[in-house]
């Protein structure tokens, strides 16, 4: 029989994959057989054995077999249909919300079941909801699973037995065909005992019979290492690669012209810190080569990234360029531009402004200032990367909080440039400090550098949890405050990420604290204000003409008042620990001792606890971020779940971190003397994600 090329062979070879299986297949990446042996796992089920009823408690996972006694619609909150099932040790009731008419015929008295599925309390006893089933012939024995069972990430209408009885032809294919081809050179598998290919894919799909059921969480299984190891190296590779076609790409080389420089450091009312000349020195070298840079720009909250950013932009516009600066959310874009127009207006450079709510006049002589020339710094939101927006000549592109951003958004910036033949530099800019484990894997194009010091006359913050069993101890302590001439912040957060139901929490937080601190000036800042009403709060603020303000997240970037000591953020396990530290980096700018108070709801979960105790003993960024990592994962910290990027199929950066620096190694061996290599990999593991990468 000729060897089968499973890359090639198209799913609808297989018994039962018709065109509607097909396209769902699609929406799970899957376009061939060998990406079905690529579908890996989410965790596994012991099917190996019948349980008795009688031995069934709340909360076991059981499979069960016995025969239907009774079946019936019931109405109550839900329509369900409800069966009962003996097995002659006792009886269990079995629920479906969703269920047809044809499968109320299906279980009909009389009918021999087996079942698998949770135990819960429910209204007739004990209960399992919508149980996976089988039913049963009287002229066919139905074996029992002699191996675990593997349950795979799905889509809507594509059920977990069929998806397995697909998945099960294709490991047949694979037993009778040659092995799946193998990427990796024999000298990487060699250097790092790497697991055959093939035998791996087997190890992970068909575990042993004495495999823990955590060996996916784990990541003890040697198959799923191998996996893990072939994935990281291929986003890297992805990663690498688009770093060597940027290397060759033509970029302006920006001179040095020490003039704007100077002017503008005299300007400053302070001395810039080591680490900040250090970071500045490194732009500026990439800015003056013909290469366009690709540097993220890391520092923790308040430790001065923007004003580097300043110098960087001076470089490109004193060499004749436009700047732009993007920012993913208004207020930080406003903060952003006025810093900016009080650093460079007095230098005589044109600074525009830009936004969604930008009003159509105003937004037509922008847009004719842009295409002219005549605005050589602009700052705004997504806005700036529009189809009607032009730009004449740009050089440098700024992003802020860049991981706020999806991909597609930081290529149209950039191509922006390259509509008028110029490949700008890119400073990607965040405060939000990125693991090292992150930086290998995600940011492999990039070239970092980080400011790891803070200005002087900052206090570290002294972070408190509280719950809100104690609140009105709390709002004592921000009167008290007050009335010593601080100010404070009073953050509401709310689960859900709509912006009405956000702002409605504030509005009701200001009014009950105006009630109980009638002597308190108290502003209200949230996204729903118009720009120019929360500028006005902010300002007021600033100004100290308020004492406390109330505000939604928005203030987690970009405020600066020295004069606020105390911050109480309330709800806070429903943050991450990220965005809690950059809440917490709103105080403690000036002098005085600041405080945080974390204001949490009891009870707090196990990992709340956790998260929450990080933040209390750490005020240091950069472990805050690892051990978010170790809590939450990737997707959760780069925000990217919306980008496509990083959402590995085998590989957890958390868990498989220890593998990264071996990968870094293989990844340059694969450069230097297999380069043939790097397509197939990249195909096999990122294959339609591709253009996510390429930022």
């Amino acid at each position: 029989m000729a060897a089968l090329n499973l890359e090639q062979l198209s799913l609808t070879r297989l018994k039962g994959v018709g065109p509607a299986l097909e396209e769902k297949f699609r929406q799970l990446g899957i376009h061939n057989v060998q990406d079905l042996l690529f579908h890996l796992p989410l965790r596994y089920e012991d099917r190996t054995k019948i349980h008795p009823i009688r031995s069934a408690r709340v909360g076991n996972v059981v499979q069960l077999q016995g025969e239907v006694v009774s079946n019936a619609i019931q109405f109550g909150r839900r329509r369900s249909l409800h069966c009962v099932l003996s097995d002659g040790s006792g009886l269990i009731s079995l629920r479906f919300f969703h269920f047809s008419a044809a499968q109320k015929n299906s279980l009909a008295p009389g009918t021999q079941i087996r079942c698998y599925g949770e135990v819960r309390r429910g209204r007739s006893g004990m209960e399992i909801y919508h149980p996976e089933y089988k039913v049963l012939r009287a002229d066919q024995e139905e074996p029992i699973a002699d191996q675990l069972t593997a349950i795979y990430p799905t889509t809507e209408g594509l059920q977990q037995g069929r998806l397995r009885n697909v998945i099960n032809q294709a490991l047949d294919l694979l037993d009778n065909s040659e092995e799946l081809v193998d990427y990796l050179p024999a000298a990487v598998i060699k250097k790092f005992s790497l697991p055959p290919l093939t035998e791996s894919i087997k190890l992970i799909h068909r575990p042993p019979i004495d495999a823990p059921l955590s060996w996916v969480e784990a990541g003890s299984n040697p198959g799923q290492q191998r996996l893990a190891f072939e994935e990281l190296l291929s986003h890297r590779l992805c990663m690498r690669r688009f770093k060597r076609f940027n290397e060759q790409q033509v970029a302006p080389a920006l001179t040095d012209t020490t003039e704007l420089t100077a002017q503008f450091l005299s300007s400053l009312q302070f001395e810039l810190t080591g680490a900040q000349q250090r970071a500045y020195s490194e732009i500026a070298q990439d800015l003056s080569s013909v290469s366009p840079m690709l540097r993220l720009l890391q520092g923790d909250v308040g430790s001065g990234k923007t004003v580097v950013s300043a110098l960087a932009a001076l470089k490109a516009i004193s060499n004749g360029y436009q700047v732009a600066l993007m920012a993913p959310t208004e207020i930080l874009a406003e903060q952003h531009y006025m810093n900016f127009m009080q650093w460079l207006d007095p230098l005589g450079i044109r600074v525009g402004w830009l936004s969604g709510k930008t009003k159509a006049a105003t937004r037509k002589s922008t847009l004719a200032d842009l295409a002219s020339g005549t605005t050589q710094l602009i700052i705004g939101t997504h806005a700036l990367f529009q189809e009607s927006v032009d730009y004449q000549k740009l050089g440098l592109v700024i992003i802020d909080e860049q991981h706020r951003f999806g991909v597609h958004q930081r290529l149209a910036l950039r191509d922006k440039g390259e509509a008028a033949n110029i490949n700008p530099h890119q400073l990607v800019m965040t405060a939000t400090p990125i693991p090292r484990t992150l930086a290998m894997s995600a940011y492999a194009d990039l070239d970092c550098s980080v400011i790891d010091e803070l200005p002087p006359g900052r206090t570290p913050v002294n972070t408190v949890l509280i719950s809100n069993e104690r609140r009105e101890e709390v709002i004592s302590r921000i009167e008290q405050a007050c009335k010593e001439g601080n100010q404070a912040y009073w953050v509401c957060t709310l689960i859900e990420e709509s912006e009405s139901l956000q702002a409605q929490a504030a509005e009701a937080t200001a009014q009950q604290l105006s009630e109980q601190l009638p002597d308190i000036k108290l502003g209200l800042a949230h996204g729903r204000l118009k720009p120019e009403q929360k500028q006005l709060v902010m300002n007021a603020f600033k100004q100290g003409d308020v004492q406390l303000l109330v505000a939604t997240t928005v203030i987690e970037v970009g405020v600066d008042v020295p004069n606020a000591s105390l911050m109480v953020i309330e709800n806070p396990e429903r943050l991450g620990m990220a965005q809690l530290h950059q809440l917490r980096g709103r105080v403690g700018r000036g002098a005085i001792q600041s405080h945080c108070i974390l204001l949490y709801q009891v009870p707090l979960s196990n990992n709340g606890k956790q998260r929450l105790s990080v933040l209390r003993e750490s005020t240091d960024g950069f472990y805050i971020a690892e051990k978010d990592l170790e809590l939450r994962g990737p997707g959760q910290v780069l925000g990217t779940q919306q980008t496509g990027l990083m959402t590995f199929r085998v590989a957890d950066i958390g868990r498989d971190a220890i593998l990264l620096d071996d990968v870094k190694v293989a990844s340059e061996e694969i450069l230097q003397n297999a380069p043939q290599l790097i397509d197939p990999l990249i195909e096999r593991w990122i294959g339609d994600r591709l253009d996510f990468i390429n930022v």
